[in-house]
């Protein structure tokens, strides 16, 4: 008991800490509360347990919400866990958990019957509509975090099997503007560094993915000396990743000088046993996407004749040329699995949006289509003011003059 206590105590001081961090949600919640937007209202939380994510969901439980979190693996942060339990939030996860375990967390959070999902990967909206068809009969709605997530709900409209509407509160631009690009390229770098305790100043790093995420790695990577080569099947990424300043070429060739190599595609196997091949000895390897077989890990498992844990979050695999490269973070999502996620103030505008998508969706629900739905524009603006003020900046305003002309289609408006 005396362990679990102090378990719970260090997840309490994490939680404490970014609390103090996260104006914006402060106030959404505080609004909430006075309000009573979620009062007795079921919301379960399906995201990496870490202090952010843990602050979410104990600040709509203290508006009133019945909230329950489940999440599963290495992206689970035992200490914050039981801080959040400690706070009377009901939690379904562990670090290390089975697959058995996982199925079992998210049966648990479906049979309370939520009302609104915040989803993760469409991890649970998607046993809602296979092994779990009951929970539908309660089921309002979702709110999606993550790219892969809203990629696999748009194919579930597509073929006509979503049943319930879902907002995309991954393209609020809060969300990807912020959290994807500022904040994944904060946290996945630092995670790797704290992790291998290397320099990266002068190293060879090359980017598998140039949407949001890769961007904002390739910047922080080459804020910090790295030489960045970007890999892209897209060839408009490609082109944009050219012009900002980064080397640009097929993912084997990148891999030939590669020292570290992070993907960031939200596609499986993004790196493959053929750009393996080509890896120098001694490469790092690390997934900051949100899929987690980016790096097919247990194919390079079963090609290794030895693999060592050679750090905390490192593992080396040994391959039969005699060539080592090391794995950081489990190959899944580095920030995560290696550190405790984005900075406190990025996720204070992704969760802001996150709570009142929620809420939104329990207001509204009724009268949407089941599809993948935008965010409000005037609840991420709404946001975004929020944010401004809370960092004390003041921006400008258009005249009425000015609303006039941008509303004015004729070559010569009146003056």
């Amino acid at each position: 008991m005396e362990h679990v206590r102090s378990l719970a105590d260090e997840g309490e001081r994490k939680i404490a800490w970014v609390s103090e961090w996260m104006p914006v949600l402060n106030g959404v919640c505080d609004r909430l509360r006075a309000e009573g937007s979620v009062e007795g209202r079921r919301v379960a939380v399906i995201l990496p347990v870490e202090p952010k994510t843990a602050y979410l969901a104990a600040s709509l439980a203290a508006a009133g919400a019945e909230v329950t979190v489940a999440f599963q693996g290495v992206m689970v942060h035992d200490d914050v866990a039981a801080g959040l339990a400690a706070r009377g939030v009901e939690v379904f996860a562990k670090r290390g958990s089975t697959h058995d375990e996982e199925q079992q967390y998210f049966h648990e959070v479906l049979a309370r019957r939520p009302e609104v999902v915040i989803d993760d990967r469409a991890d649970v909206i998607r046993l809602a509509h296979t092994t779990h068809p009951e929970a539908l009969e309660t089921l309002l709605g979702a709110s999606e975090e993550t790219t892969s997530g809203v990629t696999a709900l748009r194919a579930m409209e597509a073929d006509g099997t979503l049943k319930v509407p879902c907002i995309a509160a991954n393209n609020a631009r809060c969300k990807y503007l912020f959290d994807n690009r500022y904040g994944s390229g904060q946290s996945a770098v630092n995670a790797i560094l704290d992790s291998t305790n290397l320099l990266l100043a002068g190293k060879r790093v090359v980017i598998v993915g140039y949407g949001w995420v890769g961007k904002g790695i390739a910047l922080r990577a080459r804020g910090l000396g790295a030489e960045v080569t970007v890999c892209e099947v897209e060839p408009f990424a490609a082109l944009e990743a050219y012009h900002d300043g980064f080397d640009v070429a097929p993912v084997v060739l990148a891999c030939a000088t590669a020292e570290i190599v992070l993907t960031a595609t939200g596609v499986r196997h993004a790196l493959g046993a053929e750009a393996i091949d080509a890896l120098p000895d001694g490469a790092l390897l690390a997934n900051a996407g949100a899929v987690d077989d980016e790096l097919d890990v247990p194919a390079l498992r079963a090609r290794a004749s030895e693999t060592r844990q050679a750090r905390e979050h490192v593992e080396e695999f040994r391959l039969a040329d005699d060539r080592s490269v090391f794995v950081v973070g489990e190959g899944v999502c580095v920030n995560l699995s290696a550190g405790e996620g984005h900075p406190a103030e990025i996720m204070d505008l992704t969760f802001s949006v996150q709570a009142l998508s929620a809420t939104y969706l329990l207001q509204n629900a009724k009268n949407m289509t089941p599809a993948v739905h935008a965010l409000p524009a005037e609840i991420d603006e709404h946001v975004a003011r929020e944010k401004l003020k809370a960092l004390g900046l003041r921006i400008d305003r258009l005249t009425p003059a000015q609303e006039s002309f941008l509303r004015t289609w004729e070559a010569f408006p009146p003056t």
